[in-house]
């Protein structure tokens, strides 16, 4: 075994002994023992179990962050949002030992490496994302920070819960998260599903490719696969804008309607006030004839 080969299947056996243990249930004497060397050759490649845990954190969070980069380079936000749920949840399936790994409480060897850190990272990314979508609702991009933290933190926390759940499946456990997050709790869709936008976009296993004609079939169906989920986008866009339009003139009339009965009861209220007057100078007249009649009988 190369040293190289070596190397890696040290981080790959110390990523196991890290995940399922953690750091300080973890020792060099059980990471060399796994690997049938002796604790000299742990300490050769990597100085210590410290050093060892800092490539696997290192490599764990580099691999997550550029999953969610790239799902965050959609151009839609619904998408991204999507996107980055699914990278989430895709990479907690894929790398279940990785992920136990950064969410556990992180030794200081390991830096930066922390998922705080990682999450905050990300965050940084979905706040440059809101900071614009924000602007261009008219809203304060002044606010975006706060609601990165947020809708970061909604995503990350969900999925610690389904690291260990894995219940509904993982493209359902997504539509629910946007679901929440685009829709909020006064407009939730009672079965939300991922737009077919974003599940065209998903990877799928690499088909075997026997000949030429088999080739060309398959770039005929994939782009045929891409203008489709393009025509999808454009759809669930007009939808988008028609849904907003139509919630804008809703507000507009619900404002309209409240306007003309805060009108009514002012001009009840003023009726009744005018009423009461009325009662009021009455009441005085009639004291004051009572008073004159009180003084005839006097005189007399």
């Amino acid at each position: 075994m190369s040293g190289r080969e070596r190397r890696e299947q040290l981080i790959q056996i110390s990523r196991t002994l890290f995940a399922e243990k953690g750091f300080d249930g973890t020792s060099i004497e059980e990471i060399a023992a796994t690997a049938q060397v002796s604790k000299p050759v742990v300490y050769e490649h990597f100085g210590g179990k410290e050093g060892v845990y800092a490539v696997v954190v290192d490599r764990e969070m580099q691999k997550l962050l550029a999953m969610i980069t790239e799902a965050l380079a959609a151009a839609h936000s619904l998408v991204k949002l999507e996107r980055a749920a699914l990278a989430l949840l895709r990479y907690i399936e894929e790398s279940s030992e990785g992920f136990r790994i950064l969410v556990r409480d992180s030794h200081a060897a390991s830096g930066t490496g922390t998922f705080a850190s990682l999450i905050s990272e990300i965050a940084s990314q979905v706040e440059d994302v809101l900071a614009d979508e924000f602007a261009a609702r008219g809203y304060d991009p002044k606010l975006a920070p706060m609601y990165a933290q947020m809708l970061v933190g909604m995503v990350a926390l969900t999925g610690q819960w389904w690291l260990d759940v894995r219940k509904p499946a993982r493209e359902e456990v997504a539509a629910h998260l946007v679901n929440l997050a685009w829709n909020g709790l006064t407009g939730l869709n009672p079965h939300p599903a991922i737009t077919v936008t974003t599940r065209a976009h998903q990877p799928v296993p690499a088909r075997p490719r026997t000949g030429e004609k088999e080739l060309r079939e398959f770039e005929k169906a994939r782009e045929k696969e891409l203008r489709e989920a393009e025509k999808a986008r454009q759809r669930e866009l007009r939808e988008a804008e028609k849904a907003r339009v139509r919630e804008l003139k809703e507000r507009e009339r619900l404002l309209k309607e409240a306007e003309k009965e805060r009108e009514r009861l002012l001009k009840e209220a003023e009726k009744a006030r005018e009423r009461e007057e009325k009662i009021r100078q009455r009441e005085a007249r009639l004291a004051e004839l009572a008073a004159r009649l009180g003084q005839v009988d006097q005189q007399d």
